[in-house]
C-alpha cells in the first residue's frame, strides 16, 4: 500500500476513534471537558478483577495426523469493566513456543494456572501494564507446545497458522472452544478485533510470519530480535551457522506428548533442510520477506546490532522490503546482543511502546507517527535519532583493497588496485583474533585498512563484500568483517549478559496480584573498553558462487567470485579511527568449518566492499584526505571471543 494511502487509512481510523471516544466522554463529563480527545490510555480498570480465561482455537490443520483438527490454547487476561458496559477492547498478543518449556524474559517466567486451568501468571509485564489501560492481553501456545495440539514446524505453516487463526477468531472468522476437546463454542464478542502482536526472537518471528499473510485485523507488530527468513537463521549462502537444523529446535520446544506424536514432522525437518545449505521448498515457505507486499500491519522493529543469535542480516532485507511496500515503520537499534529493550532501556521502552499501541490500536493522535523513525544507540545508554532510516543521502560506496609492504596487511580506498593476497583457513581462530592482529602479517586472514580518518564516517544499512578467490581444495568457507579500529567503550556483547548486567533491585511496571507480579529486576549496561569494534559480519560457502540456492564442489586452482551479504548496522567510525575490511575463512563459533582446510588467494582487482555511507563517496574522500598518521603495528584488545551461538532463538535466560 502506498505511504499516502496508508496515512489516509490511519487518519481515518484516528478520526473515527476520536469521534467515538469524544461521544463516550460527552455522556459522562461536562461539555467543556468533552472537547479534549485523549492522547494516552490510563490505568482506570482493575487488574485484580480482570477476566482470566482460556480458549482453544481451531487452526484448520491436522499437523499431528491424528484425524482431528488442531486446537491451540489461548490464555486471555482482559479488563472486566468494559465488557460489563458493552464496550469492546483491542488485543495485544504474544504467540510463543516458550511458555512452558523455557520461559520468557530475563527471569525466564512461565505461565502458571489455577485449579480451573485459567492462567494466573502471564510472563512479562504486558498484561500488568496494558490490561488496566483498556487492552486485553492474549498469550498463545504455538501448536505442539504447552496445552496446544499439533506439531512445531519451526516457522512453517503450523507455527504461523497457530497465531493467524487466533487473529481470525478475534475477528469472528474462526472457531474457538471452551475446552481442548469439547464442543462448546467460545466467542470473542468482547474485542473490536484490532490486534497487535509483540514478541522477542521466536515470538517476534511468528509475528513477522503472520503479518506476511496479510491477515485482516492485525494492525501492528513489534518484532524484537526476530527472524525474517529461517534459512538465514541456519545458513549464510550455504555456510552453516549452527551444527544442527530445525529438527533440533522443534524437539527442544515441543511438549512431551507432541514429541511422541510428531515424528513425521520431525523427519520432514531433517529431510527438507539438508546440511549442505541448499535452499529447498521448506526454506521458501519460511521466508517471510518474499511476502512483504502482503503486510498490512505497521512494524516497530527492535534489534541488537551485536546479536549473534538472530543476526542483523534479518533486519536488512526485511526492512528494505517493508519500505518498498510503503509499510509504516519504526526501528530501534541497540549495541546489545540478543536482549529485550525492557532490559536495556526500560523506562523509554515502556513509554514508547505504550504510545505506539495507543496510536495503532486505540487510534489516539499522540504524535508518535511524526517522531523520528529510528533510535540508535551510539554508546552505552547514549542514543541518537534519525528522521528516516537509513538517512537520506546514504549511498553504497565501493571500496577496494590494495597491497602494502607487509603480506596480508593492505589498504582500503576508492581506487581499484591490482595484486593478490593469500590466507589459509584456520578454524581455531575467530574475528577477534583477526581484528587483534589486523596490522600484522598473520597467515589466517587478509586485512585492509583506510587511512586514519580526519572526519567522522557513518555507516548506515547493509554492506556487501564481493570476493574473487582461488581455493586449493574442493570446499571453502569465507568470512568478511568490517572493523572500527580505535579505542572506545562499548557494551560487552560477548559477555554472558550480552551487554547487560542483571541487578537485585526491582522496579514495577503495572499492577500486580498475588500470582502475577509486575516488578522485575533492574539491569545496567555491561561495558568493555576496547581497541577495536567489529561493526558488521557476513559469511558464505564459496561453492555457492553460481547460486545462492545450491552449492557445488570447487575445482582447486580455479578462481570464483561470490558476494557476501553483511549484517545491517548503524555505526559511526570517529575521527582518529580507521575502518578495516578483513577477509578470512572460518569464523570460529559463528560458522562451521568446511570439510577441508583450504588456502585461498584473493584477486584484489576483483575484490571490493560496497558500504552504505551517509554522504556517499564524498564523505569518504573528506574523511581520508590529508591523513598523514600511520599506526604502528600492535596487538589490539577487544571483547572476548564470541561464544558458541545458541541454537534456540530466544531460549535460555532471555
Amino acid at each position: 500500500m502506498p505511504i499516502r494511502a496508508r496515512r489516509w487509512r490511519l487518519t481515518t481510523w484516528r478520526s473515527l476513534a476520536t469521534a467515538a471516544t469524544t461521544a463516550l466522554l460527552a455522556a459522562f463529563v461536562s461539555p467543556a471537558v468533552a472537547h479534549s480527545a485523549p492522547r494516552e490510555s490510563t490505568p482506570v480498570y482493575s487488574y485484580e478483577n480482570a477476566i482470566r480465561e482460556s480458549v482453544w482455537v481451531d487452526t484448520g490443520l491436522d499437523g499431528d495426523g491424528d484425524g482431528k483438527r488442531d486446537r491451540v490454547a489461548v490464555d486471555i487476561v482482559r479488563p472486566r469493566e468494559p465488557a460489563q458496559r458493552g464496550r469492546k477492547v483491542p488485543v495485544i498478543m504474544d504467540a510463543s513456543p516458550y511458555y512452558s518449556c523455557c520461559g520468557r524474559g530475563n527471569e525466564s517466567q512461565k505461565k502458571t494456572y489455577d485449579a480451573n486451568g485459567d492462567v494466573v501468571r502471564m510472563p512479562l509485564f504486558y498484561d500488568n501494564y496494558f490490561v488496566p489501560r483498556g487492552y486485553a492481553f492474549v498469550g498463545v501456545d504455538l501448536a505442539g507446545t504447552n496445552r496446544s495440539d499439533g506439531c512445531v514446524d519451526v516457522g512453517g505453516r503450523s507455527d504461523v497458522q497457530s497465531a493467524k487463526a487466533v487473529v481470525d477468531w478475534l475477528n469472528g472468522r474462526a472457531r474457538g472452544y471452551t475446552t481442548r476437546t469439547g464442543a462448546d463454542r467460545a466467542g470473542a464478542g468482547w474485542t473490536n478485533g484490532r490486534t497487535g502482536m509483540i514478541g522477542k526472537s521466536y515470538d517476534g518471528t511468528v509475528a513477522n510470519g503472520v503479518a506476511a499473510t496479510g491477515v485482516e485485523g492485525l494492525k501492528t507488530i513489534v518484532p524484537i530480535s526476530a527472524i525474517s527468513s529461517w534459512y538465514d537463521y541456519y545458513f549464510a549462502k550455504g555456510a552453516p551457522l549452527y551444527d544442527s537444523g530445525p529438527e533440533w529446535l522443534s524437539d527442544y520446544v515441543e511438549s512431551p506428548e507432541a514429541r511422541a506424536r510428531c515424528a513425521a514432522v520431525q523427519q520432514e525437518l531433517v529431510d527438507e533442510a539438508p546440511r549442505t545449505g541448499d535452499r529447498t521448498s521448506l526454506w521458501t515457505e519460511r521466508d517471510y520477506v518474499r511476502h512483504a507486499d502482503r503486510v498490512r500491519a505497521s512494524v516497530f522493529l527492535v534489534h541488537g546490532m551485536q546479536d549473534l543469535n538472530v543476526r542483523t542480516q534479518h533486519v536488512g532485507r526485511w526492512w528494505r522490503a517493508l519500505a518498498r511496500n510503503g509499510v509504516e515503520r519504526k526501528i530501534w537499534l541497540s549495541q546489545t546482543g540478543h536482549v529485550d529493550p525492557f532490559d536495556f532501556r526500560r523506562a523509554a521502552w515502556v513509554d514508547t511502546l505504550h504510545r505506539w499501541f495507543d496510536h495503532e490500536l486505540l487510534g489516539y493522535d499522540n504524535g508518535i507517527d511524526d517522531e523520528p523513525m529510528a533510535d540508535i544507540e551510539r554508546a552505552p545508554d547514549t542514543w541518537t535519532t534519525s528522521g528516516v532510516w537509513p538517512p537520506r543521502g546514504t549511498d553504497g560506496v565501493r571500496l577496494h583493497p590494495g597491497k602494502s609492504a607487509l603480506p596480508g596487511v593492505g589498504t582500503l580506498g576508492l581506487r581499484t588496485r591490482s595484486g593478490t593476497e593469500t590466507f589459509t583457513d584456520d578454524p581455531r581462530l575467530s574475528e577477534t583474533d583477526w581484528a587483534a592482529h589486523v596490522d600484522g602479517p598473520t597467515p589466517e586472514k587478509a586485512g585492509f585498512t583506510t587511512p586514519v580518518l580526519t572526519r567522522d564516517l557513518r555507516l548506515s544499512g547493509s554492506s556487501e563484500v564481493t570476493v574473487t578467490a582461488t581455493p586449493t581444495t574442493s570446499t571453502a568457507h569465507l568470512s568478511a568483517v568490517l572493523v572500527d579500529l580505535g579505542p572506545d567503550t562499548i557494551r560487552d556483547y560477548a559477555a554472558a549478559g550480552e551487554g547487560i548486567t542483571t541487578l537485585t533491585d526491582r522496579t514495577c511496571w503495572g499492577a500486580s496480584t498475588a500470582g502475577d507480579g509486575s516488578c522485575f529486576k533492574e539491569t545496567a549496561a555491561k561495558n568493555a573498553d576496547v581497541d577495536y569494534t567489529v561493526v558488521s559480519r557476513g559469511w558464505a560457502d564459496l561453492g555457492n558462487h553460481a547460486s545462492a540456492a545450491k552449492g557445488v564442489p570447487l575445482t582447486p586452482g580455479r578462481a570464483y567470485t561470490i558476494t557476501l551479504d553483511l549484517a545491517a548496522t548503524d555505526h559511526v567510525v570517529p575521527r582518529g579511527h580507521r575502518l578495516a575490511l578483513i577477509v578470512a575463512g572460518t569464523d570460529k563459533d559463528l560458522i562451521d568449518p568446511p570439510s577441508s582446510t583450504p588456502t585461498l588467494t584473493l584477486d584484489l582487482s576483483r575484490t571490493s566492499a560496497r558500504i552504505p555511507l551517509v554522504g556517499g563517496a564524498g564523505a569518504f574522500r573528506s574523511a581520508t584526505v590529508n591523513s598523514t598518521r600511520t599506526p604502528r603495528p600492535s596487538v589490539l584488545d577487544g571483547v572476548r571471543d564470541p561464544s558458541a551461538p545458541r541454537r534456540v532463538p530466544g531460549g535460555g535466560t532471555r
